[in-house]
């Protein structure tokens, strides 16, 4: 059940990463997987400068979310090199 609620999270933070970083995106497979390392990246980075979004469903997509955008961003600029 664990893994099925990482994949519901992942998609739906690659999704928001997706909106928010404009052509940016990676195809539904590619926006869960963004939205994956986005949560690993958010759960170790955003403790460590202080910011501590909550408990529950939605801090955990909310927290995916930043570190997905996070992600897509380097991606982009990665790719642009």
């Amino acid at each position: 059940m664990g893994i099925i609620v990482w994949l519901i999270v992942g998609a739906i933070a690659g999704w928001l990463a997706g909106l928010i970083v404009k052509g940016a995106g990676f195809g539904l497979i590619g926006n869960i997987i963004v939205g994956i390392v986005g949560a690993v990246v958010a759960g170790w980075l955003l403790p460590r400068l202080g910011i501590l979004i909550g408990g529950g469903f939605i801090a955990e997509v909310i927290n995916a979310a930043i570190g997905a955008v996070i992600v897509l961003v380097i991606l982009s600029l990665i790719r642009r090199a």
